[in-house]
């Protein structure tokens, strides 16, 4: 009767457990960011590409690349409007530098996340989408970068002509502020995978981010909450999170590889050739 009643005492405490080990971004985690030996190439006057290997970060191994964009060139950021692998689209676009964009239908190829270029809608956020993750946007407009919230009905009644706004998310930090998830699928929130983000930081420099995944002796990938952390750790006062796993790919002009820089999972190797091909990028130039 004893060992009955231990069981279920530990089967009580289990999910809390677990909630512990999920939500685990601990002292010896942002240590180990802040000691990180980073690689640094300067693709261009302005544009820095970092890159670091950590072997145990939020409990796996690491592969992480930024692009570091700094806010004193004129430099001038966009967003592509259809789909295709990035390095093709950014060589179009004769970009410096290019990440994935937002969510899409991998089937049919097309776009799940408004994207509304000056007067025109482009596409509109697929509902289940929005239930799922879309809570902020990338607002481009005459070459400067801001990430705004979003919601349905926002969406609804946005008005605003000026530039191009991409609905992505979850939004990760807002003004310095975690932002929270409590409304998004907790299972995409809370598995690791290959994650792409931007973020802008205190000191008004942008950042593509690229997390590596699904390679488990190389990058085990991270999940959302760790993804959050790791952006208030490089400086972020505001981030968002854009389509991650097979999509998460990180571009720099003149590097090996066609220009990718970070090992893209979709074609399940640890190399430079899994590029997705991806409903749309934000790029500089």
């Amino acid at each position: 009767m004893k060992k009955i009643q231990l069981i279920f005492r530990c089967l009580a405490i289990l999910p809390l457990f677990l909630a512990c080990i999920i939500n685990a971004q601990t002292k010896q985690d942002s240590i180990a960011i802040i000691n990180a030996k980073w690689e640094t190439t300067e693709i261009d006057k302005g544009i820095k590409l970092k890159q670091t290997i950590i072997p145990q970060l939020y409990g796996v191994p690491q592969s992480i690349s930024i692009i570091e964009i700094d806010k004193n060139k004129n430099l001038g950021i966009g967003i592509t409007e259809y789909g295709e692998i990035v390095s093709k689209s950014a060589v179009k676009f004769n970009a410096k530098a290019a990440i994935n964009g937002s969510f899409f239908n991998v089937k049919r190829k097309h776009s799940t996340c408004f994207l509304k270029v000056y007067t025109e809608v482009i596409d509109s956020t697929n509902i289940r989408i929005f239930e799922d993750r879309i809570t902020g946007a990338v607002h481009v407009n005459n070459g400067k970068i801001k990430i705004i919230p979003w919601s349905s009905n926002i969406e609804n009644s946005y008005k605003g002509k000026k530039g191009v706004v991409l609905s992505s998310g979850p939004l990760m930090m807002l003004d310095g502020e975690y932002s929270s998830f409590d409304n998004c699928n907790k299972v995409f929130v809370e598995t690791k995978h290959p994650r792409s983000a931007l973020c802008i930081t205190k000191d008004k420099k942008v950042i593509f981010v690229a997390i590596d995944g699904r390679h488990n002796n190389n990058a085990g990938g991270i999940n959302l909450l760790e993804l959050r952390h790791f952006l208030k750790i490089i400086g972020a006062k505001d981030a968002i999170n854009l389509d991650g796993g097979g999509s998460t790919t990180l571009w720099a002009k003149g590097m090996p590889y066609n220009g990718v820089v970070n090992y893209p999972s979709d074609n399940k190797k640890f190399d430079h050739y899994g590029e997705r091909e991806v409903a749309n990028i934000i790029y500089v130039r």
